[in-house]
């Protein structure tokens, strides 16, 4: 039992010193700032939650945390969520949207994903600044930046991904993402080792979207490719654009 507990040790301590890393890295998080968690009910925002508590705790940089849940309308039970930001003592907000209404009956998207997340993140961000939190933190890891920049390459013609930390000017906020150097695994293997509540997504469009199908091509190419992650992690962080197209002009030749 003793092996097993210092191996569980070892684990969350390495992937807490990744999470720190990308914090640092990208300066997240400064003294006496306020960080409002979207807290979907997903495992990844939930590890994110702990995480942040975790390096919390040790750290010599002090700030708060609050956590925000989003109803969409779809009757999700959130009863764990408290539960869970009970036990770590942090705030839980809950905010009641009539978002899923807008998407599915008064709009009928057929394509619900990209407006959902934009209303989403419009809600979140509202009630943060209520709240006097000027970073939002995100769960995204390194498996979504990956998807994110072929869905990007695939649908939009563009080599783009989000990035670590984001200033939206029109708000006056920062949307931060403290797991993005954390692969999938181990984003699971902590909500397990952690018991953090996952709560059933109720969307109705829930596995059936373009990201699926993203996810289920990039699964493929890491059978082939098992380092393709970590390579496309350094590929962003050095990226010489240089070695790219330039832009089309009409003035590479000067007609006589």
């Amino acid at each position: 039992m003793c092996f097993l507990s210092n191996k569980k040790k070892d684990f969350r301590k390495w992937a807490m010193a990744d999470v720190k890393k990308a914090i640092v890295d990208y300066r997240m998080i400064s003294h006496g700032d306020s960080v409002a968690v979207g807290l979907s009910g997903g495992k990844d925002s939930g590890v994110l939650l702990y995480a942040l508590w975790a390096v919390r705790r040790i750290s010599p940089v002090k700030f708060d945390i609050h956590a925000i849940s989003l109803d969409l309308g779809f009757g999700m039970d959130t009863g764990p969520l408290k539960e869970y930001c009970e036990r770590l003592e942090i705030p839980f907000h809950l905010l009641p949207t009539d978002i899923g209404e807008i998407i599915f009956d008064i709009r009928n998207e057929k394509n619900p994903c990209a407006l959902c997340a934009n209303l989403r993140r419009g809600a979140l961000n509202g009630l943060a600044l209520e709240l006097g939190c000027r970073k939002v933190a995100l769960g995204h890891h390194l498996d979504d930046v990956v998807e994110t920049f072929f869905m990007s390459l695939f649908y939009n013609g563009q080599f783009r991904t989000f990035e670590p930390n984001t200033y939206l000017d029109r708000r006056d906020i920062h949307m931060i993402r403290p797991l993005i150097y954390l692969e999938q695994e181990t984003v699971q293997e902590l909500a397990l080792l952690e018991k953090i509540p996952v709560v059933p997504n109720p969307c109705p469009a829930s596995g059936l979207t373009k990201r699926e199908e993203i996810k289920m091509l990039v699964r493929e190419l890491m059978n082939k490719y098992p380092d393709l992650r970590k390579r496309m992690l350094t590929a962003l962080q050095t990226a010489d654009l240089r070695n790219l197209w330039p832009p089309p002009g009409n003035d590479q030749f000067n007609e006589k």
